[in-house]
């Protein structure tokens, strides 16, 4: 468990649910005994004015009924003069933030205290659980026609982005290959590769989301797709491939008329299987018609069908899957796929 105690309750929600990712978290405000805990926490995140009385006594007794220094403190600054610091660092505090630290930042320093391996790698596996959830869920819905809520898929954007920029990729792609449902596998690893590139390319966290929405849906259309073409455990006839074709073109379709999913998102569903030469579906695009987060989602999309496990081959090497990749010079932007290695590589 992780403590926040707060005196911002407006802000207290976003960080949270971003700390929920790393541990349960209990929010606390200065009116809060400590006695209710119940359990010694992890780590405790104080967002409070050091220099209003009410607010340093209650992180005072809350670190006296903790233990003191054995409790890592992190505190959010609303000054970094000489008189609040003196305070922070006399309780005991080991990090101290400017109270305006975006709250993924401020996970992640959380983290940093918490570094020890079985912590990152339950962080990865929430994150993991939580997409896996929202995939099931989504896929299921879609399968009986039901309605698709845009707002249950936004549930699993942060704890993907939380899980990469902790745990890693090489944690996450591990993690994924657990899963035996294929179409579940593949949409964990193309979304997870789809965080670690758009973090690695320096996309704001909103255009990060996006991109991370749009791999989570991409494959809504399988949902429609009949079991026996869609679980075949060789490869697919000709026939049977026009039928899985479809699912994109279907996808599309379902968000459509579900709503509230944006034209990014749309798009990636609808195109991911379009080629700079005009040899894809469903629309035979070419060129400047694929839009950049088409291009970036349609490389995932590939590599991850590559190193995925599948019934008939064992997972092809990074490299050699990489090597495919830069072989596809006039379907894809290659350019991007050398982007793209880097961030497999890890460099």
């Amino acid at each position: 468990m992780l403590v926040l105690l707060t005196d911002r309750p407006d802000r207290s929600i976003g960080l949270s649910q971003l700390l929920e990712q790393i541990a349960p978290c209990r929010v606390l405000t200065p009116q809060s005994r400590a006695a209710e805990l119940g359990e010694a926490p992890l780590g405790l995140v104080a967002d409070v004015d050091l220099l209003q009385p009410l607010a340093a006594r209650s992180l005072r007794s809350l670190m006296a009924t903790l233990g003191g220094a054995g409790t890592p403190l992190v505190c959010l600054m609303r000054t970094m003069g000489e008189r609040s610091m003196a305070e922070a660092r006399g309780l005991g505090a080991g990090l101290c933030l400017p109270g305006s630290t975006p709250a993924r930042t401020v996970a992640q320093a959380v983290l940093a205290h918490l570094r020890p391996t079985a912590t990152v790698e339950a962080v990865v596996a929430r994150g993991a659980n939580q997409a896996g959830n929202v995939i099931t869920g989504l896929l299921d819905i879609a399968r009986t026609g039901g309605p698709v809520d845009a707002a249950t898929v936004d549930e699993g954007l942060a704890p993907v982005l939380t899980a990469v920029e902790v745990g890693g990729l090489e944690r996450w792609l591990a993690t994924v290959r657990s899963y035996d449902d294929a179409t579940y596998q593949h949409c964990l690893l193309v979304t997870g590769l789809a965080a670690t590139f758009a973090i690695d390319l320096g996309f704001s966290e909103r255009d990060r989301q996006q991109l991370v929405r749009a791999a989570l849906v991409h494959d809504v259309g399988k949902a429609r797709i009949p079991l026996a073409v869609l679980n075949k455990p060789g490869r697919l006839t000709p026939e049977e491939t026009e039928v899985m074709r479809t699912h994109a073109a279907v996808g599309h379709q379902i968000l459509v008329k579900a709503g509230g999913f944006d034209e990014t998102t749309l798009s990636v569903v609808r195109h991911h299987h379009e080629a700079l030469d005009g040899s894809g579906y469903p629309d035979g695009l070419a060129g400047s018609q694929i839009s950049d987060p088409v291009r970036l989602a349609t490389i995932c999309d590939i590599y991850a069908a590559l190193v995925e496990s599948r019934p008939y081959r064992a997972p092809m090497p990074s490299a050699q899957a990489i090597d495919i990749l830069l072989g596809m010079t006039t379907k894809l932007d290659i350019p991007l796929v050398h982007a793209f290695a880097r961030t497999v590589s890890g460099t």
